[in-house]
């Protein structure tokens, strides 16, 4: 199959990694010229480092380069099939790049794109053929993370999500599909996870290393809301969560963070700029947490129950079935269960208490329970 990728950051050549590795022709486009012979110089220096662990082969390597062309203009996708646009989170930018690219591609050219949180029928609506659009949400890093997020839009034609999903099943991937709604399901589900530990912080409950530690070691999550942000980007997590605020009419459900938009004014994005949350320059001393098992259990049960409460919620409405919604909690953001499991074992009686007296407590519509928690 002879693949397009628009935009080569990070994600736009992870998935021309994994396009290539399954045999496919791929051709990588970037406004910015240098910046996919940066990512290509930098792809074959990932692959040799697979080669030197024997996760690959060196023939393997040389098949996965020779599979992947640099395009210098839109002009040169005319002979893909699909086309997965991997750019800037901007809808008037992807959009105008739609409209350009639909005047160079043939008729029966699929066209998607990997947003992360806008609207899949805002996007392909512009299109002169919008039944040919579809999202394809891969997650970070692409080469490694199973999870795709399959998103028709209200105009996608009824066949085609089956046909993305098949394929991201070639690939190797775990795909899901999910409805176009804002955040679609995990980047819906998992917003309390960093919301509900930023306020912990914001009201001086608990510091950002109490609240990482709680959920790694009561979890068994593999990092803590705030190292997952500096991860992530403190920036990225910040505008996904302001887009889903907005998309959602405000619901104060997913009311963004003061603290996070400070810390993204202060370029304190995290691991990529050396400080966020914590300190990544040389050498650093991050302060340690002090272990309280009451506030321990506290922060968990919180965060805990906000996360199952948007699970049980989005399988309320159809977001996905229950168990890709499961799935795509495990895959995309690697939580250690499915939260609809995760709610059965702690009992759903428990999650619905905790909530009413958070409820209660701060008399605000941010804790208001599914209606489906009850009858769970």
């Amino acid at each position: 199959m002879n693949i397009g990728i628009i935009g080569a950051g990070t994600m736009g050549i992870g998935i021309a990694q994994v396009a290539a590795t399954n045999g496919c022709k791929v051709w990588v486009y970037d406004a910015n010229a240098k910046q996919v012979e940066t990512a290509t110089v930098g792809l074959e220096k990932t692959l040799t480092r697979l080669v030197d662990k024997q996760k690959i082969s060196a023939e393997k390597m040389t098949e996965i380069l020779a599979n992947i062309s640099i395009a210098t203009e839109l002009k040169d996708f005319k002979d893909c099939e699909l086309i997965i646009e991997a750019i800037v989170e901007n809808k008037d930018i992807k959009t105008k790049v739609f409209t350009e690219l639909e005047n160079y591609v043939s008729e029966s050219c699929i066209i998607s794109s990997n947003t992360s949180s806008i609207s899949i029928t805002s996007l392909g609506a512009e299109l002169k053929k919008p039944e040919r659009f579809i999202g394809i949400h891969f997650f970070n890093p692409a080469p490694l993370m199973p999870l795709v997020e399959v998103i028709p839009s209200l105009l996608t034609e009824k066949t085609l999500p089956e046909k993305i999903y098949n394929l991201m099943k070639e690939w190797g991937k775990t795909p899901v599909i999910a409805k176009d709604i804002p955040g679609f399901i995990v980047n819906r589900i998992a917003r309390p996870y960093y919301g509900e530990g930023l306020r912990l912080v914001e009201e001086n409950i608990a510091t950002p290393e109490q609240v990482d530690d709680a959920m790694k070691t009561l979890g068994n999550f593999k990092m803590g809301p705030f190292e997952l942000m500096d991860l992530i980007g403190v920036d990225v997590n910040f505008a996904v969560t302001t887009t889903v605020y907005k998309d959602y009419f405000y619901d104060p459900k997913y009311k963004p963070s003061l603290l996070q938009q400070r810390m993204s004014e202060a370029k304190l994005h995290g691991r990529k700029t050396g400080k966020g949350f914590y300190d990544y320059s040389e050498g650093a001393e991050n302060p340690v947490a002090q272990k309280d098992d009451a506030l321990y259990q506290q922060i968990f049960l919180r965060i805990i129950s906000m996360l199952i409460n948007e699970a049980v919620e989005a399988k309320r409405l159809g977001v996905a079935n229950d168990e890709d919604i499961e799935l795509a909690m495990q895959k995309g953001v690697n939580y250690p269960k499915g939260l609809l499991s995760w709610g059965k074992e702690i009992g759903y009686a428990k999650i619905s208490e905790t909530l009413q007296n958070l409820y209660e407590e701060y008399q605000e519509e941010r804790y208001r329970q599914s209606p489906l928690l009850n009858k769970m």
